[in-house]
């Protein structure tokens, strides 16, 4: 799996999982915070956030060409220097008043152009690691490693957001409770109608501090104190970049041979592959075709930090009980995920000693990871943001998996498939699309006989159900849109960084992340229509687009596959 990859892949890679992990643990709670400080309505919330994350994704477009020009090294350098200047600024607390506002969206457009610069870049350096012929076969798979290396970061992101909120929340003698931000705007805009609920909830807070307290006066405090707690996780960003950036440069010896365009390389005489116009304009459609199916896909995929997030918010049980309490503890998860590389070490080495070692190690990890399991209470108590660590943890738990299915698909070598058996790029991302729409399926079911968003009886209640569903659904559709996710993401930008003409390397990988951006703005879709629908609809309307997209792809994948062999 790791044998005879470059170094510079696990170099960049390092310096990728810090910049991630700081990224997803501020999206982690982003769209919690838009809600709690400045009190939006989910059309709102969603639009902002799927402009932000339209505007991440789009930049790389800016950051590939201009790579194109001055070198992809330097634009990575000036990515995380600006990065750095846009998570700072988010981390300072403000009112929630204009200036505060105008504050959160500069930290915004900061953070979006430092990784416009940063991420397809990065990936172009890793791409061009494998066009040396030594290493070209691996690309697919070194691209898997890659991104597992990414949900590495992202796994550990839920567990320390919601681990900052509550020690802060726990300093001012709060707790977290999902439905006190509603109810508490609702008190500061004037309506006091559900003020009832709001004192209930007042009685559970631990702390001395709120005993004298009128609903008002703890609306404010609450919302105020939620909200800087918040800003204390988008801190941890901060941090990660400093581990980012310092990984960067003491490994920079490693991949430095790769970080050459095609202009630098013209420049020095270097040999790169020449593409007529016609090759050129072959492979440039086959990757546009690509990128307008892979849009719906992450129109899909990124309900993670919106829809799915209210979902797990208001709808979803805030406990865990029986075996499924050990999803909720980041570091069961990380043995879990640990004790998949140890097993499949152990079928995988040569050496009968490596087997044995291999073997008392991963019983040792399940050892752990029961005694983790034994140790916690009949009940868990969850917060949302906590659901989103499950996509990244089966990401890095399943990707040896896909590599070893896909590996021995590629060893099935005969006369009629000399290649062997493994799917091309363009065939994963449609079985991808399939699989997307699946998840969508698991939220139908979950959804059925729930009250609307809009609904005034469950807008009493601070907008939770009073019959919530069991984590499970939620759960599964993770596991499924991580399915997906594999199929399509890595292969993606292994396909893009393999195909793309070595001048326009930067600027297709834009493109990549492009077609990503029009995917995350469309996300705000189900936010516009929560409460103007039925909730299932929401689902419904995501996994038909699914099965579209996947029907376009399948019609047009032997002209993509042509193209691409040119």
């Amino acid at each position: 799996m790791f044998q005879g990859q470059p170094k510079g892949l696990f170099a960049l890679a390092l310096a990728n999982t810090g910049e991630r992990f700081g990224y997803y643990t501020m999206l982690a709670i982003f769209m919690l915070f838009l809600q709690a400080k400045f009190g939006f309505e989910e059309a709102t919330a969603s639009q902002i956030y799927a402009i932000f994350l339209a505007c991440v994704y789009f930049m790389p477009v800016v950051g590939g060409w201009l790579a194109d020009k001055i070198g992809y090294g330097k634009c990575v350098v000036y990515g995380i220097i600006i990065m750095f200047a846009g998570y700072v600024c988010l981390s300072v607390p403000t009112a929630a008043n204009t200036v505060g506002l105008f504050m959160m969206l500069g930290a915004l457009l900061l953070i979006s152009i430092g990784t416009g610069l940063f991420k397809g870049n990065l990936q172009v350096l890793v791409g061009n690691l494998f066009d040396n012929p030594k290493y070209s076969s691996k690309r697919d798979a070194a691209f898997s490693l890659f991104y597992m290396a990414i949900n590495i970061g992202a796994m550990f992101a839920p567990s320390a957001a919601n681990a900052i909120t509550n020690a802060f929340l726990s300093k001012a003698g709060l707790i977290y409770k999902a439905d006190i931000p509603a109810l508490a705007h609702q008190v500061m805009d004037g309506n006091l109608e559900n003020v009832d609920k709001l004192q209930a909830l007042m009685a559970e807070m631990p702390g001395a501090e709120v005993a004298g307290m009128d609903v008002s006066q703890f609306s404010n405090y609450y919302v105020e104190h939620l909200s800087g707690a918040y800003n204390m996780g988008f801190a941890v960003a901060c941090v990660s970049l400093i581990v980012s950036m310092a990984i960067y440069f003491a490994t920079r010896n490693w991949f430095k041979h790769a970080d050459v365009n095609a202009k630098q390389a013209a420049s020095a005489g270097a040999d790169y592959q020449e593409l007529t116009p016609k090759q050129t304009r072959d492979r440039m459609v086959a990757l546009f075709m690509v990128f307008a199916v892979v849009i719906f896909f992450w129109m899909a995929f990124h309900q993670n930090g919106s829809s799915l997030t209210w979902f797990a918010r208001d709808y979803t049980q805030p406990f865990a009980e029986g075996w499924i309490r050990i999803g909720f503890n980041i570091w069961a998860l990380a043995i879990i995920a640990v004790s998949v590389y140890t097993l499949f070490a152990i079928f995988q080495s040569k050496s009968t000693l490596t087997k044995v070692i291999c073997t008392i190690i991963t019983l040792g990890l399940w050892g752990g990871a029961y005694a983790i399991y034994a140790n916690m209470g009949a009940q868990v108590k969850i917060s949302p943001e906590l659901f989103q660590q499950f996509n990244p943890f089966f990401v890095v738990a399943l990707t040896p998996v896909s590599m070893a299915i896909f590996g021995t698909l590629a060893s099935k070598k005969s006369a009629a498939h000399p290649d062997g058996l493994e799917p091309s790029a363009p065939m994963k991302i449609g079985l991808g699309m399939l699989v997307a729409a699946c998840g969508y399926l698991v939220m139908l079911l979950a959804s059925q006989g729930q009250m609307s968003p809009s609904d005034p009886e469950i807008i009493k209640l601070g907008g939770v159900s009073p019959d919530p569903v069991v984590p499970q659904y939620l759960i599964s559709t993770y596991l499924v849109l991580t399915f997906a996710e594999l199929l399509l993401s890595p292969m993606g930008i292994s396909f893009v960084s393999k195909v793309a003409p070595p001048k326009y390397k930067g600027l297709m990988m834009g493109f990549w992340f492009a077609a990503t951006a029009i995917g995350n703005y469309l996300s705000s879709i189900p936010g516009l229509l929560w409460k103007n629908v039925p909730i299932w609809a929401n689902w419904a309307i995501l996994m038909g687009l699914c099965l579209l997209a996947a029907a376009i792809m399948f019609a047009m994948l032997k002209k993509v596959e042509a193209a691409t062999k040119n």
